[in-house]
Order: C-alpha cells, then sequence, then structure tokens
C-alpha cells in the first residue's frame, strides 16, 4: 500500500510512513479509534499539547524561546494552541449567552443593576468575542516593546510570547468558568474580574521568567506595562458603546437604571 499523505511505497510491518512521518491508518473509522484518535493527539503525556500546557506553568521561557529559535516538533506551536483556546472560549461564550439573564453585567453596582445598554455592549461583546481577545495580543506586544527591551525581540516574536500567554490563560481558565456558569452564573459577573486579574498576573509572570529584569527594575517596568495594556484595554472597551451610539444602536438612555 502506499502512503496516504504523500503516496510513498510502504512496508506492510509499518507504523508510520518513513517519508513523511504520518501514522499508518488501514481499518475504516469506528467511534472507538475516532477517540483513540483524539485521546492519543491531545492528552497523551508525550504529547505536544499537554507537554505545551504543562511547560507554560513552570517553564513558559523554554516553550516561548525554543519557538523563536526555531523548535518546532517539541511544543504545539503558537497559532495551534490560539486556536484551540478560541475553540474552548467560544463554548464558554455559549454558555455566557444562555446564563445572560442570570449574570449582572453591571459589577461595580454604579447602575443598580444591568441596564438595557450594557446587555447590548454584552451582546455585541459575545458576537465578536474571538476578535476582541486576539486584539489583547498587539496590545501586549506593543506595551510589552515599550516597557522591555532588554532581550531585543522583534515585533513579530513579541506577538508570539502573548499569543502563548493569553491561549494559555483562557485555556487554564475554561473549566472554571464551565462550572460557574452551569451551577452558579449569578456570580460570573464578579469572577469575570478575577479572571482578567489572573490575565494580567499570569502575562507578568511571563515576561518575569523571559526578561533580564529583576527586582525593582523588573516591577517598575511591569507595573508600567499593566498600565499601557490597561489604557488599550479600556479603550476598546469604551470603543464598544461609542461604536453601538454611532450607529443608533443605544442610546444614552439606555444606560439609565431600570425603574
Amino acid at each position: 500500500m502506499n502512503c496516504k499523505n504523500c503516496e510513498t511505497a510502504l512496508r506492510t510491518d509499518y507504523s508510520f510512513c518513513a517519508n513523511c512521518g504520518a501514522k499508518i491508518i488501514r481499518n475504516r473509522i469506528t467511534l472507538k479509534n475516532l477517540w483513540y484518535d483524539v485521546t492519543e493527539r491531545y492528552f497523551n503525556v508525550d504529547n505536544t499539547f499537554l507537554r505545551t500546557f504543562l511547560h507554560l506553568f513552570t517553564t513558559p521561557e523554554v516553550v516561548i524561546n525554543g519557538y523563536i529559535a526555531g523548535i518546532r516538533k517539541k511544543y504545539l506551536n503558537p497559532v495551534s494552541y490560539l486556536g484551540i483556546a478560541l475553540t474552548l472560549s467560544s463554548f464558554v461564550v455559549y454558555l455566557m449567552v444562555k446564563a445572560s439573564d442570570k449574570i449582572d453585567f453591571d459589577v461595580f453596582g454604579v447602575s443598580g443593576g444591568s441596564t438595557a445598554g450594557m446587555t447590548k455592549v454584552a451582546e455585541f461583546t459575545f458576537d465578536f468575542q474571538a476578535l476582541l481577545f486576539i486584539a489583547y495580543i498587539p496590545m501586549m506586544a506593543i506595551a510589552g516593546w515599550i516597557c522591555f527591551q532588554d532581550k531585543k525581540y522583534n515585533f513579530t516574536e513579541r506577538l508570539v510570547i502573548f499569543m502563548y500567554a493569553l491561549a494559555h490563560y483562557s485555556i487554564a481558565s475554561f473549566i472554571p468558568s464551565v462550572l460557574i456558569l452551569l451551577l452558579k452564573p449569578v456570580i460570573y459577573g464578579n469572577m469575570a474580574l478575577v479572571f482578567t486579574l489572573l490575565m494580567y498576573l499570569y502575562a507578568g509572570y511571563t515576561i518575569y521568567r523571559l526578561s533580564n529584569f529583576k527586582g525593582i527594575a523588573y516591577v517598575a517596568r511591569v507595573l508600567l506595562f499593566y498600565v499601557l495594556f490597561t489604557i488599550q484595554y479600556f479603550g476598546t472597551s469604551l470603543a464598544i458603546p461609542l461604536y453601538l451610539m454611532i450607529t443608533g444602536q443605544i442610546n444614552p438612555e439606555d444606560f439609565l437604571p431600570k425603574k
């Protein structure tokens, strides 16, 4: 038989193609071998996904600098890792939409509860969640470019750094988010603030492992990094209701407390 991927002739005792390395599939697909393929691909102890997930907790500098240096087989590449994160987060958004009537979007209590305006902003955010999440990557890259120049990463390499960091934060927060939305969605608005804080902390941890700055120098620079990213973050957040007002989808009265 020939390899189905590269058409190279194969010996009958081969399990993998000697030319392209693809696994040889001889039987028709069944639920059993489909499940085995999924678990083998993503949850095997020697699998690149699981190894990437664990090492981004313990040694993120090894994963990130390895990819930047040209290592491609040991860890999952940042685009694939981000793709998994976006897939999982889309399920979280689905649960948020289903439980939106129970979630209080006015987490600071400035309006005495969720208003029609806040609900419409939340719905817009749900619809474009993936695009907004991806937008955070260049925002962090810009802030990192300004604050941390010791390693001389170029801008694309900084995009790789924060692609890994944000994707990892998203994947790590997936199970807690799902559990909260399924069991007690009423507190999700407040927990979202906790998750955002964890995103900041993990970004700072990643920078710490990659940077030569330590002590006071690191603290001062990472605080500036947080400030610069937060300015961009809130700028984007404010742009959403502004856009909805300009397009006539909401008006200022929609943000007044419900009677």
